[in-house]
Formats: C-alpha cells, sequence, structure tokens
C-alpha cells in the first residue's frame, strides 16, 4: 500500500508494506477486552485457591491487577518486541490490536527505539515480575513486599518516560485530542500504570519502612 495511504500519524510516516486490518476496530476491542474478562476469573481462582495464607479483599484485587499485567506485558507487548520489525505487515489478531492501537500512538508502527526498548523491558522482566509477585504474595515470601515495589516501580517509571517522550516530540504520532485514539488509546490504557503502580509503591514503601522500625525498635531493646 502507498505510504501515504495509510491512516497513522504523521502521514509522511514510511510504512513499506503496510497492510489493513480485516477486522473493525469494535471487533478487536470485543475480542480483546473479552478475552481478559474470560482469562482473569481463571487466574484468581487458581491463585486464590492455592495461597498458603488467607488474603484480604484488597489483596485479592492487588493480585488480580498483577495477574492481568503479567497477561498483558507478557503476551501482548511480548508479541510486540518479537515481531516489531513487521508489525504492520502482519494479519493475525496481536498484531491487529496492535496496529489499531498505533492510530493513537504510531511509533508502535516505525520501529521507534525507545518504544522497542520499553516495551521489550516491560515484556520478558515486567511480565514476569508480575506473577512472582503474585507467586510470592500466595505463599508468603518475605521478599514479597520488596518485589511488589521492583516491579511497580519500573511500571511507573516506563509510563513516565513513554508520555514524557512523546511530549517532546508534540504528540505528532496520533491525532490530538481526539475521543478514541488520544484520550482511550493513549491517555486511558497508558495511565492506569501510573496511578496503580503508584499506590503499590507507596503501600511497599509504607509496610517495608514499618518493618524497618520494628527491627529498629527491638535492636534499641536489645542494647538495652
Amino acid at each position: 500500500m502507498d505510504q501515504k495511504l495509510h491512516p497513522y500519524y504523521p502521514q509522511s510516516a514510511n510504512l513499506q508494506g503496510f497492510v489493513p486490518n480485516t477486522l473493525d476496530v469494535l471487533q478487536i476491542l470485543l475480542y480483546f477486552f473479552g478475552g481478559l474478562v474470560a482469562v482473569l476469573p481463571f487466574l484468581a481462582f487458581l491463585s486464590f485457591t492455592y495461597s498458603k495464607t488467607k488474603l484480604s479483599i484488597s489483596r485479592k484485587m492487588i493480585l488480580c491487577w498483577l495477574l492481568l499485567c503479567g497477561c498483558i506485558h507478557l503476551f501482548l507487548e511480548g508479541h510486540f518486541a518479537i515481531y516489531h520489525l513487521d508489525i504492520h505487515t502482519r494479519m493475525d489478531f496481536l498484531s491487529q490490536v496492535w496496529k489499531e492501537y498505533a492510530k493513537g500512538d504510531s511509533r508502535y508502527l516505525l520501529q521507534d527505539p525507545f518504544t522497542v526498548c520499553m516495551e521489550t523491558i516491560t515484556a520478558f522482566l515486567e511480565g514476569p515480575g508480575c506473577f512472582l509477585t503474585v507467586w510470592a504474595f500466595m505463599r508468603q515470601k518475605s521478599y514479597r513486599y520488596l518485589i511488589q515495589l521492583v516491579v511497580s516501580l519500573g511500571q511507573f517509571y516506563g509510563c513516565v518516560l513513554y508520555f514524557s517522550t512523546e511530549a517532546m516530540e508534540g504528540f505528532i504520532h496520533g491525532p490530538m485530542w481526539h475521543p478514541l485514539y488520544f484520550w482511550f488509546y493513549f491517555v486511558f490504557m497508558n495511565v492506569l500504570w501510573i496511578i496503580i503502580p503508584f499506590c503499590l509503591i507507596v503501600d511497599s514503601s509504607l509496610t517495608i519502612m514499618s518493618a524497618q522500625v520494628s527491627v529498629d525498635n527491638s535492636g534499641s531493646r536489645k542494647r538495652r
């Protein structure tokens, strides 16, 4: 397809060999979010059933979030990391998801160095890290809040860079203020990885600081 006929910003972007999606936007969104809704209860059931200790409602919600993140990071973002060089020509479902998402941020079709590096790290470090965090809480491992802190900090930092690098370029890779492409794809579907990880960073930090205070107080009593 001629590079001028693609639906991405900027229109001058060279997408040699681009093949349009066969699925429309409604089909892609229904299949994608339907798949997440279908798989999450199954993963959550396995996690809660085999947990070593009784979990609070809030902790169950956090573990569900981490399970969801693990699936998205490893499978969706892992797919991008592996096929980013020719994803604009591919017709499998996950490639069509990325081609639809790229209408809000065309960097995903342009082999943008930051995006490729960020998504590769997210997929193959953050993805397994999310599952490790869930397992650590299920088995009451001593490092569970530490690994939650590391994973959440990585998500938070990566997403801040994701927004800031695009802002520095003048938001040229998508239609500014578009209700679907800008506000839903670019903003809403990414800002969650700033808000929720920030809350988990605070949760981990408060718990670790509280444990350190207990250790310090215990040491003070022993020296008396």
